[in-house]
């Protein structure tokens, strides 16, 4: 997955504006800030922002999707946040270190094409492997500032609801290309692992989804599903 985003932040309160999609996934958690802040808030910041996101129609199609990716994230100085990429927590730092934790939301999968602007993954190739539904998930976060242009993150992501569907881990590395007083261009490089739950669920075949389908039976085992970059313009 590739994303652009434009952002613009606004040191007021963010009442009356809504936003027509929630992406509040663990992923992008992981991307939208360097976790909460690098240097201590000095007030309440709201940050909203647009752009695109070309992505696959379910993870591991090699066919995508293009779709609009807004974002409105409120924190607090006292850490607590709401966003519609962290989800609804708390976050803080001290010295080099940040860490947050929050609750979340992982989107589910369809057997069947879904609109452009919905929240879930799916296609019609899908056919006979049923439906993947969203869990609620709880998103813990640590981020270790190297030096002022490396920030490396790590979160996992573990599911309260739909336990089954299973827990990943991400891992991150943050740099800043480009910072100004009118502009900052920041570039994400995520890799994402599953357990072996979190694998079966979205990249195995079960026998009983196999005569559904005409897929190939397959037990998937945990590793690595994914790599991802982000390139996020701020502009203050």
């Amino acid at each position: 997955m590739s994303n652009f985003e434009l952002r613009h932040k606004f040191p007021y309160s963010l009442s009356g504006r809504t936003l027509k999609k929630m992406l509040p996934g663990a992923l992008l958690a992981l991307l939208a800030t360097p976790t909460l802040a690098a240097e201590p808030q000095q007030g309440n910041a709201l940050t909203l922002g647009g752009g695109v996101d070309v992505t696959p129609l379910y993870s591991g199609s090699d066919e995508n999707r293009v779709t609009t990716a807004l974002l409105l994230d409120y924190s607090m100085h006292n850490g607590f946040f709401v966003s519609t990429t962290r989800g609804i927590g708390y976050g803080n730092s001290t010295g080099k270190l940040d860490y947050s934790t929050a609750l979340s939301y992982r989107a589910g999968r369809k057997d069947h094409d879904v609109d452009s602007d919905s929240l879930s993954d799916g296609s019609d190739d899908l056919r006979g492997m049923g439906d993947v539904k969203g869990s609620a998930i709880g998103a813990l976060g640590l981020g270790y500032k190297v030096t002022d242009w490396l920030h490396l993150q790590l979160q996992a992501e573990v599911p309260f609801s739909q336990r089954d569907n299973g827990a990943a881990v991400h891992f991150g590395i943050i740099s800043p290309l480009y910072n100004s007083s009118e502009n900052t261009v920041t570039m994400a490089l995520t890799s994402s692992w599953g357990t072996g739950n979190y694998m079966q669920t979205y990249y195995g075949v079960s026998s009983s989804q196999s005569a559904a389908s005409g897929f190939s039976q397959y037990d998937a085992g945990s590793g690595i599903y994914a790599v991802n970059t982000d390139r996020i313009l701020t502009h203050p």
